[in-house]
């Protein structure tokens, strides 16, 4: 009968370095950066849902205080807070991936309203940002007088 070869000194040593080693629990692994940004995105998304849910009841509440005085002018704000109040809840089952491509969607099937849209939002910030036109010194264009009142000149 022929006897089972010897296992060389290496392969011993190599397994009994590895029985000996202990075992690591896995590694977990970490979120990525750009897991953690979608992560704290789709939180932002959800607080901004439930802020335009709770802007949505006062805007309620401004309808039904305007009920007596001005019926017509409550129904249109009672029709504003219903469209704020489904802007919430379609942010609010949806990810920041989902609402991006809704825009992108949009822009595509609408170029022209969201071009106008941009051009109006940056008209508006300019002019919100910048001081009134004048002169360079800061005042205005039509003060000619300094001082006493006198006429100085054009």
């Amino acid at each position: 009968m022929p006897r089972p070869a010897k296992p060389s000194r290496s392969s011993l040593t190599s397994h009994s370095r590895a029985a000996a080693r202990p075992s690591r629990p896995p590694r977990r692994s970490r979120p990525t950066p750009i897991k953690r940004a979608k992560g704290f995105l789709n939180q932002q998304v959800a607080s901004g849902a439930d802020l335009a849910g709770h802007v949505a009841d006062s805007v309620r509440s401004a309808a039904d205080n305007l009920d007596h005085s001005a019926p017509q002018l409550a129904n249109f704000v009672r029709n504003a807070a219903e469209r704020v109040e489904e802007f919430s809840e379609d942010m609010r089952g949806k990810s920041v991936e989902e609402l991006v491509r809704t825009a992108s969607d949009f822009t595509r099937r609408q170029p022209a309203l969201v071009f106008g849209l941009a051009s109006l939002a940056g008209f508006v910030l300019l002019r919100k940002s910048n001081p009134p036109t004048g002169s360079r010194d800061g005042h205005r264009g039509g003060e000619r007088f300094e001082g006493s009142r006198q006429f100085h000149g054009v």
